[in-house]
């Protein structure tokens, strides 16, 4: 099973996915804070674009659809006795927004443009794991690859509509970076994380 996402310069990395099967309790937490923060990007362009009724309208479903995953996630978390801890924030939210540019509406389309990596990257992430995961993980993000694939695409169309000019150029500064945050070596594990600095480097 393989997800193609041409805004995506590579895969996720090997090491990262052998990171991640001996590292479960970690993933699943950090996905579970990743399913509500992308609940609350969806929120936060509500109350910041209230006049963009067709951005409220998706972006309120939206946002109920990606806590109800947050809810399936805790329900399998507490089901493997994993607690919900507290857990530091990967570098890789952090890194794509720090090029965000802050005067409208350039901003939103950053943001828009951004929300579309993060769910592209999570699609692409899901599906390299079903085949690696037990039969109920694989199960759960194979269910979740439409979802996460239908997301990409609102934020992306959702911000050619509303540029002015051609946003190309913009996905590939984005794409550059994103595939930096992804093969470079990271400290941290997390669901979003770089080719673990304790795993084998990328080919």
């Amino acid at each position: 099973m393989s997800m193609e996402f041409t805004i995506l310069k590579c895969k996720t990395p090997q090491a990262w996915l052998e990171k991640a099967v001996t590292e479960l309790p970690t993933l699943l937490i950090d996905h579970a804070k990743c399913e509500k923060k992308a609940a609350s990007t969806a929120l936060a362009l509500i109350y910041r674009y209230p006049y963009h009724w067709d951005l409220v309208e998706r972006m309120s479903r939206l946002a109920r659809e990606e806590l109800r995953h947050f809810e399936q996630v805790l329900k399998i978390m507490r089901k493997r006795e994993i607690a919900f801890t507290h857990m530091t924030p990967g570098r890789y939210a952090k890194g794509l927004l720090k090029y965000a540019r802050t005067h409208e509406p350039a901003r939103l389309i950053d943001n828009l443009i951004i929300g579309a990596f993060v769910e592209a990257r999570s699609c692409e992430r899901f599906s390299a794991l079903v085949p690696l995961l037990d039969a109920e993980l694989s199960k759960f993000y194979t269910g979740l690859l439409a979802s996460e694939a239908r997301h990409y695409e609102h934020y992306i169309n959702f911000a050619r509509e509303f540029s002015k000019e051609p946003i190309d150029e913009r996905i590939a500064f984005y794409s550059e970076v994103e595939e930096t945050l992804i093969v470079a070596p990271d400290e941290q594990f997390r669901f979003h994380s770089g080719i673990p600095i304790s795993g084998k480097p990328i080919n």
